[in-house]
C-alpha cells in the first residue's frame, strides 16, 4: 500500500491506495506541531510501504517526511526534490508553480485527457490550464471562500464572522443570507465565466475538473464544470509514485 499526502495551507489530505484504488483518506490539520499521533494511527490499520507527499507548505513537509521515515525505515519520495512532474511546464517562471497545481495537471491529463482546465477550491482557488499538446500553460489564483468570508468580517465595521454552508435564497433577506449567497453564487458565476473564457483560448471542448477541499460545496452551483473528483491531487501523487 501507497501512503500520498498533500500538504495544504489547512490541510494535509493524505490517502491511502492498493494499487490505483484509492481504500481510505484522513485529513491533518496543517498547523499540528506533531503529525506522528494521528499518522500512527492511519499506519496501524494499514500495511503500507510507501509515501509520497506534495507540498505548498515547505516548513511542514520535512517535518512530515520525517515521521513517515520513523514509521516507514525509509525515505518518502517527494514532488519538486528530485522527483519532477513529467509535464512541460511554460509558466514564466516554472518554479513559480505549486507542485499541487503540476499534480493535478498530470492526473487530469492521465485520466480525463486534453486540453484541460482543473479548477481547485483550496485555501486558495487554483485555475490550471492545459493545452491539447499537453503542456502546463498557466492559470489564475483567487482567494479560496473560507478567506473571502474571514476577509469580510476582519475588514468591516459590521459583517458579523459567518461559516461556509449552502444559502438558504439567492436573494439574501438578512446579513448572514446575504453574505453566503455573496460567496456561493458569486464564486459559482466567476468559476463559469473564467472557465468559458479559458475554452475560447483552448478549445470550446476542453474538460473542466473540479476538485479540492470545497468542491462538494460550490460544486452543485457550477454549470461549467464538466466533472468532480474531490482527491484529484492524491490520485496524481498514486499515478506519479507508480509510473517512476
Amino acid at each position: 500500500m501507497l501512503l500520498a499526502a498533500d500538504i495544504g495551507n489547512t490541510n494535509i489530505t493524505l490517502g491511502v491506495f492498493s494499487g490505483a484504488k484509492l481504500l481510505k483518506q484522513y485529513r491533518i490539520l496543517t498547523k499540528e506541531r506533531a503529525y506522528l499521533p494521528a499518522l500512527k494511527r492511519i499506519f496501524s490499520g494499514n500495511s503500507i510501504s510507501g509515501a509520497v507527499i506534495c507540498s505548498v507548505v515547505p516548513e511542514k513537509t520535512n517535518a512530515l517526511a520525517k515521521d513517515l521515515f520513523a514509521l516507514l525505515g525509509k525515505r518518502p519520495a517527494i514532488i519538486g526534490r528530485g522527483f519532477p512532474v513529467p509535464i512541460k511546464n511554460c509558466y514564466r517562471k516554472p518554479k513559480q508553480v505549486g507542485q499541487d497545481r503540476l499534480v493535478n495537471a498530470y492526473a487530469g491529463i492521465t485520466l480525463f485527457g486534453a486540453p484541460l482546465v482543473v479548477v481547485d477550491f483550496g485555501t486558495a482557488i487554483t485555475f490550471d490550464v492545459i493545452s491539447r499538446k499537453k503542456e502546463y500553460l498557466g492559470g489564475m489564483i483567487v482567494p479560496g471562500l473560507n478567506i473571502s468570508l474571514d476577509s469580510l468580517a476582519q475588514r468591516t465595521a459590521l459583517l458579523p464572522k459567518v461559516s461556509l454552508g449552502d444559502p438558504k435564497e439567492f436573494i439574501g433577506k438578512d446579513t448572514r443570507s446575504s453574505m453566503r449567497s455573496g460567496i456561493i453564487y458569486g464564486f459559482a458565476a466567476l468559476t463559469d465565466d473564467l472557465t468559458k473564457r479559458i475554452q475560447e483560448e483552448i478549445g470550446k471542448d476542453a474538460k473542466v475538473i473540479g476538485t479540492g477541499g470545497n468542491i462538494g460545496l460550490i460544486g452543485k452551483y457550477c454549470k461549467n464544470i464538466s466533472c468532480i473528483d474531490s482527491s484529484l491531487t492524491l490520485k496524481g501523487l498514486n499515478l506519479l509514485y507508480h509510473a517512476r
